[in-house]
Formats: structure tokens, sequence, C-alpha cells
């Protein structure tokens, strides 16, 4: 083997090294702005908390906001519902999860572990059934006094906890907090 043999073989091995890394960042060029656009726009980063005015809202009166495309039932429930709500055992429920984000994943569906302050006067939780996505029937609905999905009949009592029909799920209660007396914040 000469010299000139050696000196072509790493002007080649170069070449072909040269070759792939122009190639996989001109790939990498390509994909990044697909990868990018799957990111939150501005707006819905604005979004991702919003404050709700809660002191026009009677007993036994409900209010829906949109949060992140999703309507959010905020619930000011009567003696009667959290009554109701609170005997419920938790051997008679299809969820035993309380689906509450401001608690760990394994919180018991109790009424307690639902609702947004201790005397269970304001439930807040996303209006989505959770069968395929439909909205329910809210203000004493259904079977149980709660809210109704008429798509395919799922009920949920007045925790927002399913009760009866195809939902596997209960309603989700999202990331809320009180900031004052009258005003709840989400997310």
């Amino acid at each position: 083997m000469s010299h000139t043999d050696d000196h072509d073989g790493t002007r080649r091995d170069f070449l072909y090294f040269a070759t792939a890394g122009a190639g996989a960042v001109t790939a990498g060029a390509a994909i990044w702005p697909l990868i990018n656009q799957m990111n939150p726009s501005a707006d819905v980063q604005a979004l991702s908390t919003i404050r709700v005015d809660i002191g026009g809202v009677q007993t036994g009166q409900q209010i829906s906001v949109n949060f992140l495309g999703k309507p959010v039932f905020i619930r000011r429930r009567t003696e009667a519902e959290i009554e109701e709500a609170r005997g419920v055992s938790l051997d008679a429920l299809p969820d035993p999860l309380a689906r509450n984000a401001n608690l760990a994943d394994d919180a018991p569906a109790t009424d307690e572990n639902r609702t947004l302050d201790e005397n269970g006067e304001w439930l807040v939780e996303q209006g989505v059934c959770t069968h395929l996505g439909c909205v329910p029937i809210g203000d004493g609905a259904g079977d149980y006094n709660g809210w109704f999905c008429p798509c395919h009949g799922s009920h949920y009592d007045s925790a927002g906890r399913i009760r009866k029909g195809p939902a596997p799920e209960n309603l989700p209660v999202p990331m809320a907090e009180f900031v004052d007396d009258t005003t709840i914040k989400l997310g």
C-alpha cells in the first residue's frame, strides 16, 4: 500500500463524515419547525390561569366558564346537595378516585375530596363527560340530582361523581384555589 492510498482513504472518510454531518444539520433544520409548532401558542399560554369572580353566585346556582378550551362548572351547592353527596358510600361509586388535580392521584372520591372548600359549598369541575366528551346538563339533572349527559345517558351526582351510565370516570376537578372570598383562580 502506498502513501497516497492511505491519504485517499482519509480524504474519503472526511467527505463521508462531512456529508453525513451536513445532512443531519439539514434534517434538523427541516424537522424543528414541525416539532416547534406543537408547542402551545401565546394565547393558550396566556390563559393557563384565569380568575373567576364568584361574588354574585347564589346558593344553588351554577356558572360555566371557558378554561383551556373546555367548560368548567362552578357550583355553589345547597345544604341538601352537600348532605346528599356526603351520604354516599364509596362502595356505591363506579369510580372510587377523586380525580382532583389538587390532590394525590389515589385520593378517594369522597365529597370532601371533590370540593374546593372544607364545608363543601363550592364545587369546581370540568364540564366534559368522561365517556365521549359531551357537555352534561346541570342544575340537578339526572337520577342523582347532579349532571346528566343526554348523548349516552351518563348520570353524575351532586359531587360530579359518575353513578350510572357508560362514563368510566368522575368529572375531573381542575387545579383551583380561592384567591380571596369572591375570586377563584383556575390553573
